[in-house]
C-alpha cells in the first residue's frame, strides 16, 4: 500500500514551534515523526515557502529547515492552481482576501495530492470549505480531497 500524499499548509510549520498551544505543538510534532517514518508522503508549496519567508527570524529559518529536514517537496504555484483557487474565492468558499487559503486547496487539489493538513480553522479546515471545494473540485473534474488538521491524522498509541 502506497504512503497518502499529503499537503502541509502553513500553520502546520508554525505549530510545530508554538510553545503556547502545547496539544497541537505536540500533535503536529507527531505528525512530523509519522513522516519521518514513512507514513505520509509529504507536500507542500511555493505559496507555503513564500509565507514562512514573511516570518521573522529565528523562526523562518526553523520552519524552511523542516521542508529540508523532511524531504517535503515544495510544488510550484502553477497556473492551473491559481485557477483553480480563483473558482473557489468566484464561488464565496474563501473571501478574495485569503486568496492564499484558497491556493493550498488548489495546489491540493490540482496535484493530486490525498489530503491537505492545516491549522486554519477560519478558512480551510470548516465543513463549508470541504462540502463547496468537492463541488468545485468534482465540476472541473478533479477527485475529492481530505481536509484535516494534524489532531485528525496522527495515530497515538494510547
Amino acid at each position: 500500500m502506497r504512503a497518502p500524499k499529503i499537503y502541509l499548509e502553513t500553520s502546520v510549520f508554525n505549530f510545530y514551534f508554538a510553545d503556547d498551544a502545547p496539544d497541537k505543538r505536540e500533535d503536529t510534532r507527531r505528525l512530523f515523526e509519522e513522516i519521518w517514518q514513512g507514513k505520509y508522503e509529504p507536500y507542500t508549496s511555493l505559496f507555503v515557502v513564500e509565507e514562512l519567508q514573511a516570518a521573522t527570524e529565528p523562526k523562518r529559518s526553523q520552519m524552511l529547515d523542516l521542508i529540508k529536514q523532511y524531504d517535503i517537496t515544495a510544488l510550484p504555484g502553477e497556473n492551473e492552481s491559481r485557477r483553480i483557487a480563483g473558482l473557489y474565492v468566484a464561488e464565496g468558499i474563501i473571501p478574495e482576501k485569503y486568496l492564499a487559503d484558497a491556493l493550498h486547496i488548489a495546489a491540493t487539489t490540482v496535484n493530486e495530492l490525498d489530503f491537505i493538513v492545516s491549522y486554519n480553522f477560519k478558512h480551510i479546515v470548516k465543513l463549508k470549505t470541504i462540502t463547496m471545494t468537492e463541488i468545485v473540485n468534482l465540476r472541473e473534474n478533479y477527485h475529492k480531497i481530505g481536509i484535516y488538521s494534524p489532531t485528525e491524522v496522527v495515530e497515538y498509541d494510547e
